[in-house]
């Protein structure tokens, strides 16, 4: 028990991992038709809005001082409306021009954000709250009843390219990246800051660059969620941000790591994000009552909190994946 103990408390998202496999199989016993290859892209598009901005809320999370990033899931949505509206369709509906241009959007608001929080020193929940109301009021100026999007690439990205499913394509990039991360001094900087910022001040980290910059990651990758959000629902829709927001901070928490942060990864946000989409799609398929798919699921995040803040303990050499 003591070597498995240290094994979770070095990997935080083992918990999540086990949990998904478990449910894995669970749906796969329940539903026979959910783990053949058929219905791998169907699945995975409905997944990867889940998965991105559960990996985008992580970012925030990691850096410490309370931080979060509450405005995620209506930035994602933005990002949804202006495709459809503005984008798709259009002369700048090209993957090649569109993609950069709602990527840079995504940057640029959650670099806003970290400015509020690091330099203007507004509280994470506060300065991320109002952009969300902010951001969540645009969208129903923008979209006041649900578009349906014109035909264009997304429509590939809900289906496969080849024998890839093509939401591989949207949660591979935010992976890929934070893989590259991992390889520069920013990813011990991040761990540092959110560790222990006075600390990591007085070893000459710059604790508000650092922040500033978890952000900006949060907000890009947020518009990765918000395309692929655009190839599941085939339209622009401005109330559906608000839903992804608190299950994506749920799926962060669940995947190991503490809301105090200097811990976790993208990785374990993934598992934790694909724990709560497993019991969800399992819940429903056996017809249990939506008022207790939300005692279950309020239920199970009350585990994940616990545990993880059990094993968030700190550790003679951090580790996190």
């Amino acid at each position: 028990m003591s070597a498995l103990s240290r094994i979770v408390r070095r990997r935080t998202f083992v918990f999540a991992l086990g949990l998904t496999v478990v449910l894995l199989v669970a749906n796969v016993i329940a539903l026979p038709a959910f783990g053949k290859p058929s219905t791998w892209a169907s699945t995975l598009t409905l997944f990867a809005p889940f998965a991105i901005l559960a990996m985008a809320s992580t970012p925030a999370v990691l850096s410490g001082g309370g931080g979060l990033d509450l405005s995620i899931g209506p930035l994602a949505n933005l990002i949804n409306i202006i495709l459809v509206l503005h984008f798709l369709g259009t002369s700048v509906g090209s993957p090649w021009i569109a993609i950069p241009l709602v990527l840079i959007i995504g940057a640029a608001i959650g670099v806003f954000n970290g400015v509020a929080i690091a330099v203007l020193r507004y509280p994470p929940v506060i300065a991320t709250l109002c952009v969300y109301f902010i951001i969540g009021g645009v969208n129903m100026i923008l979209v006041a009843a649900p578009v349906t999007a014109p035909t264009s690439w997304p429509a590939t990205l809900a289906g496969s390219i080849g024998p890839i499913p093509g939401a591989v394509f949207t949660i591979g990039p935010p992976l890929l990246l934070w893989i590259a991360i991992r390889r520069t001094p920013f990813y011990d900087m991040l761990l540092a800051v959110g560790g222990n910022d006075a600390a990591a001040y007085s070893a000459a980290v710059d604790v508000t660059r650092v922040r500033i910059i978890a952000y900006g990651l949060g907000g890009l990758i947020a518009a990765v969620g918000g395309i692929a959000l655009t190839a599941l629902t085939q339209s622009a829709d401005s109330t559906l941000g608000p839903s992804y927001t608190l299950v994506a901070l749920a799926a962060v928490v669940f995947g190991g790591s503490p809301l105090g942060g200097g811990r976790g990864g993208l990785l374990g946000s993934i598992f934790g994000a694909a724990s709560i989409y497993l019991m969800q799609n399992l819940l429903s398929a056996l017809n249990v009552s939506s008022l207790w798919i939300q005692v279950l699921y309020g239920g199970m995040l009350l585990i994940g909190a616990i545990f993880g803040s059990r094993v968030a303990r700190p550790l003679p050499a951090a580790a996190a994946v």
